[in-house]
């Protein structure tokens, strides 16, 4: 079973993804560091366990964590273990060989834990895990966050550190949110508020926002909040209008959990991995021999409105393309489909990109007032889990995209590989991944359509297709 990425990272050019593991079955339990490498985020090579319970510290489970690279490019991780007593404990793990690119060895600080619940901090030993990465203050101390909880109150806990060794609980929470309960895997970093690039975890000016990210353990689902960071007070205070908790902006609406952020220091990106866990049954899985895959590396930014993120797939999954399909403009009438041929009949994989033009339409419709209360126009767009397996999760996803169809085109972009479905809307303002399982598209059987349910035409103003290769897993 291979679940949620852990520490993400870039050294000497080589791509490491580290990630949650059960080496004895496809079910939870059991759970180690597995370890892969890549040139290019698409093709890798996995590697041996880099951490697996050998300390007191993490003997019964080494859980999630973030990779930190020290000044001078020295990586080391910060991870969550599971001590004889249960409680949750945060563990640090370093290199062996600085000069091997894979990291292929990892070693553990004699000295772990080296951060612990104690009974004066009054943190729940049960609900303390998923350190970030860590980010360098203005007092040059190293800071942390670890999720938490106080009964349905979310915690993102803060600690501090000269040396990464000895660490101090602050006074208060970095954040917290009422109702929104238990925080996994936070993620806290800076974004441009003008342009493409990302930055370091411990950027920070005049044109930076900030992130805070959250996944709820309650409902499997991650969000995240758009604010400011006073880095003397050491508090995150979301932008106005921002919401907490489900109701909030996410990264995906759809099946994405425990997802985490590295700055590509390559190419001055910021990369957003994440986890797309199964919709089928604990026993089809357990038949299956797995269950989780990673969704496609993703390249995050502000949009210019400053209001929510964008995300697109990296432009190096585009060297997987194959057979394109390349439509001219074309009318699509009310009710109608058309079908896309030449890209998916007798493969698993494609990348489609469509865009609709629906303003002739438009005069047709009755204009509202603007208000404070009703955003000035909206499409939706949902993808709906399909299967004829009913004890499959066969939930329908929707999201809202915030744009003007009178000024700019509807856009859509998927990637469809074998079971998994990640779709993006108005150039990555909404984003839906869905897990399918078809039983009869399969094969030569797979048809891909374009179709208008509605009663007016729409126009297509392009739409490009690509069967996808396979990546080279060695």
């Amino acid at each position: 079973m291979s679940t949620y990425n852990a520490g993400p990272m870039v050294y000497k050019g080589i791509y490491h993804l580290f990630y949650q593991y059960n080496p004895k079955g496809a079910v939870w339990g059991n759970i180690v560091w597995a370890h892969s490498t890549s040139t290019d985020l698409v093709n890798w090579t996995p590697h041996k366990l880099a951490i697996f319970p050998s300390q007191q510290a993490d003997i019964k489970g080494c859980w999630s964590g973030s990779a930190t690279i020290l000044p001078g490019g020295k990586p080391v991780i910060l991870y969550t273990g599971i001590d004889p007593q249960e409680r949750q404990v945060q563990n640090l793990a370093m290199p062996k060989n600085l000069s091997d690119p894979y990291l292929t060895e990892w070693i553990k600080y004699p000295k772990n834990p080296v951060i612990a619940p104690t009974p004066m901090s009054k943190i729940n030993a049960s609900s303390f895990r998923d350190p970030t990465t860590a980010w360098l203050g203005p007092d040059k101390m190293w800071r942390v966050l670890i999720g938490s909880r106080v009964n349905k109150l979310g915690l993102a806990v803060l600690y501090k550190s000269k040396d990464f060794n000895h660490w101090t609980l602050a006074k208060k929470p970095l954040h917290s949110a009422e109702g929104t309960g238990m925080w996994e895997c936070p993620d806290f970093f800076p974004v441009k508020t003008n342009g493409y690039k990302g930055l370091d975890t411990s950027a920070e000016g005049k044109k930076v926002k900030y992130v805070l990210k959250n996944s709820l353990d309650e409902t499997k689902h991650d969000y995240y909040t758009i604010g400011t960071y006073d880095a003397v007070k050491d508090k995150y205070f979301p932008d106005k209008g921002m919401i907490e908790g489900d109701s909030g902006l996410r990264y995906d609406y759809g099946k994405f959990y425990a997802s985490k952020t590295f700055f590509d220091s390559e190419k001055h990106r910021r990369i957003l991995w994440g986890w797309a866990n199964e919709s089928s049954s604990v026993k089809d899985d357990v038949r299956k021999g797995w269950a989780g895959v990673q969704a496609i590396p993703r390249k995050v930014w502000l949009d210019k409105s400053g209001k929510q993120l964008l995300q697109w797939p990296i432009k190096e999954i585009e060297k997987l393309r194959g057979n394109q399909v390349k439509w001219p403009s074309k009318i699509l009438e009310g009710g109608s489909k058309l079908e896309v041929t030449g890209v998916t009949a007798g493969q698993v994989s494609a990348d489609i990109e469509v865009e609709f033009e629906v303003s002739h339409e438009l005069k047709k419709v009755e204009v509202l007032k603007k208000s404070s209360t009703i955003h000035n126009s909206f499409a939706a767009k949902k993808v709906l889990q399909s299967s004829l397996n009913k004890h499959n999760d066969n939930t329908t996803y929707g999201a809202f995209v915030d744009l003007d169809p009178a000024r700019e085109p509807l856009s859509l972009k998927s990637l469809i590989d074998r079971s998994i479905v990640e779709s993006f809307g108005g150039g990555g303002k909404a984003v839906i991944t869905a897990r399918v399982y078809p039983t009869q598209a399969i094969d030569n059987q797979i048809k891909l359509f374009v179709f208008n349910n509605g009663t007016s035409s729409v126009k297509i103003t392009f739409l490009n297709a690509w069967s996808m290769n396979k990546a080279h897993i060695s």
